[in-house]
């Protein structure tokens, strides 16, 4: 009876939820929905109320909701809990009583016996827990815990690039170990009147195989070297028209992004303007726009998966994979194309950087003008292309046999919130990023052994980044560093998808490829962990990628070899 006395009030309310749901069907519609919002509201400042209540007083209200309420109650519950009621609701174990306080297990065991693999076991363990939020009594209540789901696994099964270094992903790579450079002078256009005249520009490019000659005329290249790169990819995984005809569309997606979008054809468009709106391109405003190049992609594939494209300026291409990774390990796909492209060397392109004073002004040798970590660094040098991995579940991709490269362990972003184009000062925001990607990722500093540095060749940015990573990593003194950037410039959207597949190929070979043009280190910079200006060999246990851009952008995802 006490227990009973005890719960009335809630029980009031209960039996007038209850009422309200199953009674007033004579209401109009929006006059339902706002008093059910009032009690909603309700019912979220009352459940602190309800964890007090004993077992007796669980065990009435149960009894009444069945009585006088049946299935109606349970829609009411799965709006403000967040999940449908079964007949193992209210014996649902959280985590605070399981004996994990929470955060540990989430961010892997401390124990120097745990390696990688158990630790992401660990990770994957604790994501199928659910803690129950539900009216049940605090303590003295038998619990069965809710079945352990297993973790997604992501793998990389294919590689597409177009760079100034070639446009197969072993040629380029091959490039790469070699020390040779794709940087020159510019040829598509007269650039006399600026200070910087030399880019990391694609000389020799064709459409055809690859897109329509009606489209091809008509797209922007950062459109054209997305869908060249993306449908590479799938060459590279093996999927034939045959394969795909027997996946599932709906959970096939494309997730490609682009820092500047199509800028050129927003350029000519407003020149023809200048003439007359009847001379504008009628595809001018979506072919400039940075999602379409995915959603044409996914137009000609037919794949209806998830479908965007992010644009976080420099970081871009590593938001999308990181995205795209997720969407496969939540169910939502199976397969993902995702990176980044951009093609930005035009007039206006390359004055908006000249003015931004970001370029380096080495004219007269553009293979040495891109120099991370050197004293001697002036700025970056522009580059375009675009890089494309492709990214399966690991049982999908075993199922049709797939050749897996490497596995997508996780990764992370953050923000600097300090500045529109300056590094925070201390590297806050970097060293939280790479912080978050080893927790997110279940691996720890000590394995890590291969970074490809987003470093630039900008005065501020590669010192702040190389000092972030030596927070985090200086103790390890296996570890090797390299940039990309040093024989390909910047790519900007691009260059996290572009390096992704260097890190990749880094795994695949046991080569890493050197950094040209690295003569005399800035001060601080200890040359003993930067790989020197030979390629060398590496047993790649875990490797980093960090992309950062303007706006304070940070991002960074590990890959590793599959085990």
């Amino acid at each position: 009876m006490a227990a009973s006395s005890l719960a009335s009030p809630l029980c009031t309310w209960l039996v007038a939820a209850c009422m309200s749901v199953t009674c007033d069907r004579d209401y109009s519609s929006s006059s339902s929905l706002l008093q059910s919002s009032k009690r909603l509201s309700r019912w979220a400042r009352r459940r602190k109320v309800w964890a007090k209540c004993s077992s007796e007083s669980a065990e009435f209200n149960r009894g009444l909701i069945s009585s006088f309420c049946g299935s109606s109650i349970q829609g009411l519950m799965s709006s403000c809990l967040a999940f449908e009621p079964c007949n193992e609701y209210h014996s649902s174990k959280g985590l605070s009583s399981s004996g994990y306080n929470g955060f540990p297990s989430l961010f892997g065991s401390k124990s120097a016996s745990t390696n990688r693999r158990q630790r992401r076991i660990n990770r994957a363990s604790l994501s199928g827990e659910t803690m129950a939020i539900a009216v049940r009594p605090a303590e003295g209540v038998s619990t069965k815990k809710k079945p352990m789901t297993k973790q997604r696994r992501v793998v990389v099964t294919g590689m597409g690039v177009v760079t100034p270094l070639g446009h197969d992903p072993d040629i380029f790579y091959d490039n790469l170990l070699e020390g040779v450079s794709g940087i020159s002078q510019i040829e598509t256009f007269d650039c006399a009147q600026f200070p910087t005249r030399i880019a990391g520009e694609i000389k020799s490019f064709s459409t055809d195989g690859w897109v329509a000659p009606k489209l091809a005329k008509r797209m922007d290249k950062f459109m054209l070297y997305m869908l060249i790169a993306g449908k590479k990819a799938l060459a590279d995984g093996g999927i034939t028209e045959e394969i795909m005809d027997e996946f599932d569309k709906a959970k096939c997606g494309v997730l490609i992004g682009s820092a500047m979008g199509g800028m050129k054809v927003f350029n000519d468009a407003i020149e023809a303007l200048r003439v007359s709106y009847k001379k504008m391109n009628p595809f001018c405003v979506p072919f400039a726009t940075t999602n379409m190049g995915s959603a044409m992609l996914a137009m000609d594939l037919g794949w209806m998966g998830p479908n965007y494209s992010i644009s976080t300026a420099c970081a871009t291409s590593n938001f999308c994979i990181l995205n795209a990774a997720n969407h496969i390990i939540r169910g939502e796909a199976d397969v993902m194309l995702s990176g980044g492209s951009d093609a930005a060397i035009i007039p206006i392109g390359l004055g908006g950087f000249v003015a931004c004073r970001a370029l380096s002004q080495h004219n007269n040798d553009p293979a040495k003008a891109s120099r991370p970590w050197d004293i001697n660094r002036d700025g970056f040098v522009m580059g375009e292309g675009a890089g494309v991995l492709l990214l399966e579940e690991l049982e999908h991709a075993k199922r049709r046999g797939a050749n897996i490269y490497a596995e997508f362990l996780g990764g992370s972003f953050t923000c600097d919130a300090y500045h529109m184009t300056e590094p925070h000062p201390d590297g806050a925001g970097v060293i939280l990023c790479i912080e978050k990607a080893l927790a997110h990722s279940g691996v720890s500093r000590e394995d890590v052994n291969y970074i490809n540095a987003h470093a630039t060749s900008t005065p501020a940015g590669d010192l702040k980044e190389y000092q972030a990573l030596m927070h985090c990593f200086g103790q390890n003194p296996e570890l090797r560093l390299n940039s990309t950037k040093s024989m390909i410039g910047h790519l900007l959207g691009a260059a996290g998808g572009v390096e992704a597949v260097a890190t990749v190929q880094a795994i695949r070979t046991g080569w890493v490829h050197p950094n040209v043009n690295l003569e005399n280190p800035d001060k601080g910079v200890d040359r003993k962990f930067l790989v020197g200006p030979k390629k060398e060999r590496l047993n790649v246990k875990v490797a980093l990628s960090n992309s950062f851009g303007f706006g304070g952008h940070n991002s960074s995802i590990i890959l590793a070899p599959y085990e």
